[in-house]
């Protein structure tokens, strides 16, 4: 690990890139030398030690820093560790209202960032380097920001930065894992929860639960059931819960006038929710009367409503009062004077979390009823399926050994066939998958990094690994919701042998 020396007016930075590739790796360096040139105390990773120390020394360095400068790529991007590291920037100003202020800094790289990073970054103003002729401009402009001057906006940004409302739609030739698959993705795997969700969909008045760990394709499913929903003449909202705002996790009447903002802006609705808001009433039942009057009576049309991350939620303290509003929106399609409003609503929930751990007021939840559509790994045949699609680079004992290894994850498993199609040989993908500097080593890392900020956590997974099983049901099943352990047999196992192996020998 490399730091500088503090000056007394300097101030802590921590630079997060893609290691090892260029021309993250140089420029990181020049970043480096500048800053603590200017007196600055400053944290590069140039030395990733295996380890415990290491991961909590990331972690220690982000969460001190006054400044985080991310470098945005196209592989950055996608990099589990740099959106690691940003969300734990955001979680701690979130807690502490004095996290580091994050600087991004775009490398020659104009196109959009994948979800979550955009939700987080694309608001913020960032600087752009297009070659080795911008770096001294480049260095001075942060220098300067983190002495108190904004960064000066891009031709690109001034014109118009690249957002998008929602998670994104990969469509490319051979699209990088992670992130929705667009509609007419060809790599898309069919599972049977897709024949269930458009079965649903096409009925009326129907709430939808999509559960699964990260990385299970929520949100490739999700897309795809609004999609058919747009086919049959309905309207569509999607509000995601990350889109909000840390703040309004605190503040009810926030929250909900923000939420009563997104469904408008989807259904093309009138934006003024504070027209319907009496100060007299619940946030639930102001937000109750706007969808009734100003949505679902002024649309007269059917309408789907869709809630991406619900599980955010969880937390806070208002929890019950907005789901069991969505909960007597359910009802309400039953109740005969409401019944011809309330049937045009059809609710589509997307979740990582088990519910019942946090809402254990069964009526008061919207998670158990309707139709629940947990997702699954690929199956054998569909790990051989996508081997064909990638136009067969592993023979058939590759394929089962490679199921073997990853048990269908569905991201790692499109991870493999990716990296082995831009190079990487099979020998080498099961020779170096469980290593840090490996196939799936960013992965494995960011894991390892989140997981040391719950020692509970870690110390269960670390049992569950040495084959022991973990008696906390609630422990359990927050490890599940993390993808990292599954339920076999009525017990908790490691979700695959490349997770029971890496965190063995860590934990």
């Amino acid at each position: 690990m490399a730091t500088g020396s503090a000056l007394s007016t300097g101030r802590k930075v921590f630079i997060s890139y893609k290691r090892n590739v260029e021309p993250d790796h140089t420029l990181a360096g020049s970043v480096f030398a500048a800053l603590q040139h200017a007196g600055h105390e400053v944290f590069i990773d140039r030395t990733l030690r295996v380890g415990q120390e290491w991961a909590k020394e990331i972690e220690a360095k982000v969460r001190s820093s006054d400044f985080l400068i991310v470098f945005l790529t196209t592989g950055s991007s996608d990099s589990e560790m740099v959106k690691g590291e940003v969300e734990i920037a955001r979680n701690q100003a979130a807690q502490s209202g004095a996290g580091p202020a994050i600087l991004p800094v775009r490398l020659a790289f104009t196109g959009p960032l994948p979800y979550p990073l955009n939700a987080w970054l694309d608001p913020l103003q960032y600087a752009m380097w297009r070659g080795e002729a911008d770096t001294d401009r480049l260095t001075q402009e942060l220098v300067a920001a983190i002495n108190g001057a904004p960064l000066p906006a891009s031709p690109l940004q001034s014109k118009a930065a690249p957002q998008r409302d929602g998670a994104p739609l990969h469509s490319a030739p051979l699209p990088p894992p992670g992130g929705g698959l667009d509609v007419d993705d060809p790599w898309y795997i069919r599972r049977d929860s897709d024949n269930s969700a458009l079965r649903m969909i096409s009925q009326q008045g129907v709430t939808l639960v999509i559960k699964g760990s990260r990385q299970m394709g929520k949100t490739s499913l999700l897309v795809r059931t609004l999609s058919a929903a747009i086919d049959l003449g309905k309207r569509c909202a999607l509000v995601d819960f990350q889109m909000l705002g840390q703040e309004s996790l605190s503040n009810s009447t926030t929250f909900f006038r923000r939420f009563g903002r997104s469904v408008a802006e989807g259904l093309d609705v009138p934006l003024d929710v504070t027209q319907s808001w009496d100060s007299n009433l619940a946030d639930s039942q102001n937000l109750t009367r706007y969808m009734e009057r100003q949505v679902l009576q002024a649309l007269g049309v059917p309408v789907v409503l869709a809630i991406d991350e619900a599980d955010i939620l969880f937390q806070s303290g208002f929890l019950y009062d907005f789901f069991g509003m969505l909960r007597s929106w359910h009802n309400a399609r039953a109740n005969p004077l409401k019944k011809k409003i309330w049937k045009r609503l059809d609710l589509v929930l997307v979740t990582s979390t088990e519910p019942y751990l946090f809402i254990d007021r069964d009526h008061e939840s919207p998670f158990n009823v309707g139709e629940v559509l947990a997702l699954s790994d690929f199956k054998p045949d569909q790990v051989a399926e996508l081997n064909d699609l990638h136009q067969s680079p592993l023979f058939p004992p590759e394929v089962d050994r490679l199921y073997d290894l990853l048990h269908g994850q569905p991201y790692l498993t499109r991870k493999a066939f990716y990296v082995v199609k831009s190079g990487l040989t099979p020998d080498q993908l099961f020779s170096q998958a469980g290593e840090d500097a490996g196939p799936f080593g960013d992965h494995l890392r960011n894991y390892f990094l989140r997981l040391l900020s719950h020692p509970d956590l870690a110390a269960a997974l670390k049992q569950v690994a040495l084959g022991r099983g973990c008696s906390d049901r609630k422990l359990a099943y927050r490890l599940e919701s993390a993808g990292l352990v599954k339920s076999e047999s009525g017990k908790t196992v490691p979700r695959c042998s490349l997770y029971a192996e890496y965190f063995r020998d860590r934990l």
